[in-house]
């Protein structure tokens, strides 16, 4: 059955097929407790002709049914195998900490989310600083300097990934009260990570490159208004 994809190396949209995509399933019991199990791998490759990269995963799960055709249950855990993480490609005009706090943020949801949640924090802080030009002594203060200057549910939004970034940044003052952190809700936090860098760096970037090219034609123009007529034309 095809469907959409879209490649982690290049970020274009494809449509995959029976002939982009391959799974191995190997099967073990071993009198592990959660009885027959699976590990799946599955590997998709880019129908790009300028990428072919490949895209694999794997994921452990339980297994029901029939033995020689199963079917894999809830997934106990899953890996990023190629490439490591989920981070998405992006451009090098984008300041290079701010990838950095990104793609490591990427790199450990799965492991580590409240780690991941911190990072998104960090890297958050960078943009605004960067971006906005907005540098205070708290994220806090960081955030609200803003509030008037981008569409009020981006604002709720940022400000949530500060609160839950701080889950990780800060100790509770009851060092027995822990506030878990679960690897969708990290990746929530990359979610407007990655919306942000597009709205803000991407469409800047665009924007000011059509605007270039506007006014690299008004000069061209100009320059052949001026250029004499020949005199059978």
């Amino acid at each position: 059955m095809a469907f959409s994809w879209t490649c982690p190396y290049c970020n274009q949209n494809a449509t995959i097929t029976d002939s982009n995509i391959s799974r191995f399933l190997n099967k073990f019991n071993n009198n592990n407790k959660y009885g027959l199990v699976g590990i799946e791998i599955e590997s998709i490759t880019c129908p790009n002709l300028l990428c072919k990269e490949s895209k694999i995963t794997a994921r452990l799960a339980p297994l029901s049914g029939n033995y020689n055709i199963p079917t894999l249950g809830k997934t106990i855990i899953s890996w990023n195998l190629k490439p490591n993480s989920s981070a998405k490609t992006f451009p090098d005009y984008i300041p290079k900490a701010v990838l950095d706090d990104y793609n490591e943020a990427c790199l450990i949801r799965d492991l580590s989310p409240k780690a991941s949640a911190t990072l998104s924090r960090r890297c958050l802080q960078g943009m605004i600083r960067d971006y906005w030009g907005v540098s205070k002594n708290t994220l806090n203060e960081e955030i609200k300097a803003i509030k008037d200057r981008i569409d009020p549910i981006i604002w709720q939004a940022i400000d949530a990934v500060r609160i839950i970034g701080n889950i990780g940044a800060h100790m509770e003052k009851d060092i027995n009260f822990i506030i878990d952190v679960e690897p969708n809700e990290a990746q929530m936090l990359i979610g407007l990570i990655e919306m942000l860098l597009k709205e803000w760096y991407i469409a800047r970037y665009e924007r000011q490159k059509q605007l270039e090219d506007l006014i690299g034609l008004d000069v061209i123009k100009s320059e052949q208004k001026n250029i004499p007529k020949l005199v059978n034309e």
